[in-house]
């Protein structure tokens, strides 16, 4: 009847196991995403520094119309303003929308401001998520090795050799057993 029930508790593990490790690699790949995300806005943002700058260092040169500089200045004041619009978003790809606040919202994702979940908080969920793994493969180690160690306990006649194997399987069982639930506890927390 133990051995029944380590058996179930192990395939409850395996699949909790797979699941959470299924959800880590949409974690990883979605952290990798919002950093692609934030790369390219940095890209996005030199550009139009470089474009703001490049005016600057005209009017500075005298190279510029006089009756031309307002404009320029208007251009340049433009430019800023884009370098600055480009800081807000990237704030908010890299740390998330709750991160930084409703008065901060900068980035829509489909037409909708607040949205974002951020490359942090996505690497934090991806960290979590392989530590419950690493969980659940210590528990999936004790529930197997105590099937085993369960298994060769019925193959003695000896009963005192019987009973020792008996209750390392009921120990290493039992170890892996709580570390499953734990493992599964962290999981459905996240």
């Amino acid at each position: 009847m133990i051995l029944a029930f380590l058996a179930a508790v192990l395939a409850i593990t395996n699949l909790m196991g797979g699941r959470f490790g299924d959800n880590q690699i949409v974690a990883l790949n979605e952290k990798e995403s919002a950093y692609s995300w934030y790369e390219s806005k940095s890209i996005k943002q030199t550009l139009v520094r470089g474009q703001r700058d490049i005016l600057a260092a005209l009017v500075e040169a005298g190279t510029i119309e006089a009756d031309r500089i307002d404009a320029v200045n208007s251009m340049m004041e433009s430019f800023q303003s884009e370098v600055d619009r480009y800081d807000s978003e990237k704030t908010e790809i890299l740390l998330g929308s709750a991160a930084v606040g409703e008065e901060n919202w900068a980035q829509d994702v489909d037409g909708e401001f607040g949205q974002v979940v951020g490359a942090e908080e996505w690497e934090v969920k991806e960290n979590t998520l392989d530590d419950v793994g690493n969980l659940m493969d210590s528990a999936t180690l004790f529930l197997e090795v105590s099937l085993v160690l369960g298994a060769i306990s019925l193959i003695f006649h000896s009963r005192s050799l019987k009973r020792m194997f008996f209750i390392f399987m009921n120990v290493l069982g039992a170890t892996g057993t709580v570390i499953s639930v734990i493992g599964i506890w962290r999981g459905f927390t996240i």
